[in-house]
C-alpha cells in the first residue's frame, strides 16, 4: 500500500529523474504480472478495513531500475473504518530526514465476477481514481501520479501489489513505469499487533 502504496509523490520524483537522466531503453520493457484471479486460494485472506484499522507501522526502500537502493523511509498509518471505506493516515520519515504525509480514502465498491473485493481509492497525488481488487491474500491495483519534475509535469503509473503474510505482516511491491517501462520499485513491510512490540513507538523525529 507503500505505501504509502508507498505515499510516493517524493520516491517517484527521484525514481523518475534518475531514469530520465539515464535514458530509458526499450530492453526494460516491464514483464507482464500475473493477475489477482491466480492468488484467489492463498491465505492468510487480505481484507483492508480489518488488516489496516488502528495503527500499523511500516519499513521500506526504493530501488532505482538497476536494483540500486536509493532511500529508505519508515511510516506510521493511523487506519479509521466507517461501513465500507478505510480512511488511512500515513506519517513518513525518510532517511536523509526528510518527512512526508499522505491521507488515502479507500472505498470498497463492489463484488467482482470470480468474487474478488472491488475497491478505489483517492490521495492528493492521484490522478483520477486508484482501483484494484483483493483476491485471496492480495490486493492488486493501479494508478497515476502526476509529478513536477524540472518544471514541467510527467505522469507516471504505479503497478502496486500488497500480500498479507501473516496475521499481523504484510508486504508491498509497487512498480513504477513510464511508457509502460519500469523505472523504479518499492518494497515496503507492513506489521501491526504482536509483531511491532518490538519497534513501537517507531521515531518519526530522528532517523537512527
Amino acid at each position: 500500500m507503500n505505501t504509502k502504496l508507498s505515499s510516493f509523490s517524493r520516491f517517484g520524483q527521484l525514481l523518475l529523474a534518475l531514469s530520465l537522466l539515464g535514458g530509458l531503453s526499450v530492453g526494460l520493457l516491464a514483464c507482464a504480472r500475473n493477475g489477482g484471479d491466480v492468488l484467489a486460494d492463498r491465505t492468510p485472506r487480505l481484507d483492508l478495513q480489518t488488516f489496516f484499522a488502528g495503527q500499523t507501522i511500516a519499513l521500506g526502500i526504493f530501488e532505482d531500475r538497476f536494483g540500486n537502493l536509493r532511500r529508505q523511509f519508515r511510516v506510521v498509518l493511523e487506519g479509521a473504518v466507517e461501513g465500507e471505506v478505510l480512511t488511512l493516515n500515513e506519517t513518513f520519515l525518510y532517511d536523509d530526514g526528510e518527512k512526508d504525509f499522505r491521507k488515502w480514502v479507500i472505498r470498497r465498491t463492489d463484488l467482482g465476477t470470480g468474487g474478488e473485493a472491488l475497491y478505489e481509492g483517492s490521495a492528493d497525488d492521484i490522478t483520477g481514481v486508484a482501483r484494484g481488487a483483493v483476491s485471496g491474500n492480495a490486493l492488486n491495483w493501479q494508478y497515476d501520479v502526476v509529478l513536477s519534475i524540472g518544471g514541467r509535469e510527467v505522469e507516471v503509473h504505479f503497478d502496486d501489489w500488497i500480500y498479507r503474510q501473516h496475521e499481523d505482516v504484510a508486504i508491498n511491491r509497487a512498480y513504477v513505469s513510464k511508457f509502460g517501462i519500469d523505472i523504479g520499485s518499492v518494497t515496503i513491510v507492513f506489521l501491526r499487533g504482536d509483531a511491532v512490540d518490538a519497534l513501537r513507538p517507531l521515531d518519526l523525529e530522528r532517523w537512527s
